[in-house]
This record gives structure tokens, sequence and C-alpha cells, in this order.
């Protein structure tokens, strides 16, 4: 299943949609984690606030492809797409082990695919170094066996890279 996340206007669902199975809005239209760890202990992969991310957990953990489209923030993803990634600790459970010879979080759903993401906005060559570390360390925290990082200049470069 390919997932995409993205912090971009209404104008492009059509095209995610077209391109992908399913499609989460950055449109900060839903609360921020609580840090309650509710989606890790009392209800396993499930968020107890009753809004359009109560599932990303199993909608993230079930995606063979993860495509984040965000703009870049000093080097980061935008406050909107990082909302929606704290709200999916879910998809690992509060046990430990090792993987890669580091500790990590025991998977809730197993290995996955692609980690992608798609960055657009100003940004300086460190903050470049910066995205590609925290990507491909998000991708190991989270299962994926591998990240790639693309930055973007024009928006009609979208279609070929999902």
């Amino acid at each position: 299943m390919k997932v995409i996340i993205h912090d971009l206007g209404s104008e492009y669902e059509a095209l995610f949609e077209e391109k992908s199975d399913v499609v989460v809005a950055a449109d900060g239209k839903y609360a921020p984690c609580q840090g309650c760890f509710g989606c890790w202990t009392k209800h396993p992969a499930e968020c107890f606030m009753k809004d359009k991310l109560q599932q990303v957990c199993r909608v993230i953990g079930q995606a063979d492809e993860l495509v984040i489209i965000t703009k870049n923030l000093y080097g980061a993803y935008s406050a909107a797409v990082k909302n929606i990634l704290d709200r999916s600790i879910g998809t690992s459970t509060p046990l430990s082990t090792y993987r890669g010879r580091q500790m990590h979080h025991t998977l809730r759903y197993g290995k996955h695919g692609l980690w992608k993401v798609i960055v657009y906005g100003e940004i300086s060559e460190a903050e470049k170094d910066t995205f590609r570390l925290m990507a491909e360390r998000n991708a190991i925290n989270d299962g994926f066996e591998r990240s790639e990082v693309v930055f973007i200049e024009d928006f009609s470069e979208l279609e070929g890279l999902l």
C-alpha cells in the first residue's frame, strides 16, 4: 500500500489520490499528540482522540511505501507534517529490540519498503544534509528498508516523483 502525507493545498488531492492508496492531508484539522502513549498500550495503534488521525498509526503501519511531501522548516518537516508523524508512534510497541546493531522499538506491523520525502521551499546545503540524516533515521525507526529525500524547486516535478 502506498501512503502520501502532504502539507500542500487541496488542488493536489486528485493527483495524490490517483498515485496512491491513501492520502493524509496535513491540513491542521486534527489535534496534536497529547503524549499519553495510549496508542502504545491501552488501544494499540489507535489514538483516543476522535479526529481524522485516529487510525493514522494503522495506515502508516501498513504502508509498503510512505511518501511525505513537506515544506522545509530549517532542515525538518513542516509543523503540520510533524504533527501527523507524532500521532503515528503507535506503529511500534513500547518494547525494544535490536535492529541493525541498534536499539529500536519493536515494530507492530513488520518491515516496510520505501520512506520517501519530497521537500520544497528554500533550503541551504546544511539543511539538506540535516533532512537526509533525519529521513534516514526516521526510516530505520519505523522499519523501512530504505529512505530517499528529493528536493524540488517546481511543483511540476511532483507527478514524476510519485
